[in-house]
């Protein structure tokens, strides 16, 4: 990975953090997306520890809204010349149904929109042999998207809503690697594992105290579930393989309702009209 560029969002607490920094090890330069300014300069210092040789940068945005998404793509686009990998990692569950500036449901926009238009953004400058790696999760099992109340009005509930937008992550990184075919970029999409993370800790209600009280009695480390995200950023195993869900470094299979190419097209086209972005 040595003088490799990598671009990380949700890359300054938990499996991006270790991902990040394991990364960096290998002699990456690290480029965070971050919201929150104490935490990412905590990453940067980890980072230049562990690479002091690489210029590592921060830019901060709030990924639940579009014109933070597109400011900070844009950001990197004029400051980056050529992109290596896209690390998509920045996720959320909110216990309670909250709505964006943009009247996007705040999961939907958090975990589904902030992949497509970051992605959609920088692949001008991903050039052949680029990797773009989505962290999904097994959490899609059982979701099914509503076409007519993706923006969960009709009802709510924290954990299938989060659900759902993990089955919008496989779905976008299918159609993603359709649309990549041909260009020797690679994109693929991994469930981390159920990890021991700041995760679900602010959501609120019964889900927060639920996984509070798992955590210690299941969870893996980061450091585990940093693995995979590890293995399809820089191993030379999955070099030219596209389109794929992996677990534990390996091939996994999901859910039926992830592998229809018509819904995957679709949230698409919607997506892309949603946010004026992906069009082409």
């Amino acid at each position: 990975m040595a003088a490799k560029t990598i671009v990380v969002t949700g890359g300054t607490s938990g499996i991006g953090k270790v991902a990040a920094i394991e990364l960096a090890k290998q002699g990456a330069r690290i480029v965070l997306i971050a919201r929150d300014p104490a935490r990412a300069d905590a990453t940067l210092a980890a980072l230049r520890k562990a690479n002091a040789n690489a210029d590592h940068k921060v830019h901060i945005a709030e990924l639940s809204r579009l014109s933070e998404m597109k400011r900070v793509a844009g950001e990197i686009v004029s400051s980056e010349p050529q992109i290596d990998v896209l690390i998509n990692n920045a996720g959320a569950l909110f216990n309670t149904r909250q709505v964006t500036e943009d009247g996007l449901e705040m999961t939907f926009a958090t975990n589904h929109m902030a992949y497509f238009v970051v992605t959609n953004l920088l692949l001008p400058h991903l050039k052949s042999g680029a990797r773009i790696v989505s962290t999904a999760s097994d959490a899609h099992k059982g979701a099914r998207l509503d076409f007519d109340d993706l923006q969960s009005e009709k009802r709510y509930s924290g954990f299938s809503v989060y659900g759902k937008s993990k089955l919008c992550n496989i779905l976008f990184n299918r159609e993603l690697a359709k649309r990549l075919d041909g260009t020797g970029i690679t994109a693929n999409c991994l469930h981390p594992g159920f990890v021991a993370t700041r995760f679900g800790d602010n959501s609120g209600g019964l889900f927060q105290t639920v996984i509070k009280v798992a955590k210690p009695l299941g969870a893996i480390s980061p450091e585990q579930g940093a693995r995979t995200i590890i293995y399809l950023a820089s191993s030379p195993e999955v070099e030219g393989k596209s389109g794929d869900y992996y677990y534990k470094n390996k091939l996994a299979t999901p859910t039926k309702e992830a592998q229809s190419d018509a819904d995957a097209s679709r949230l698409w086209d919607i997506s892309a009209r949603l946010s004026r972005v992906g069009t082409a």
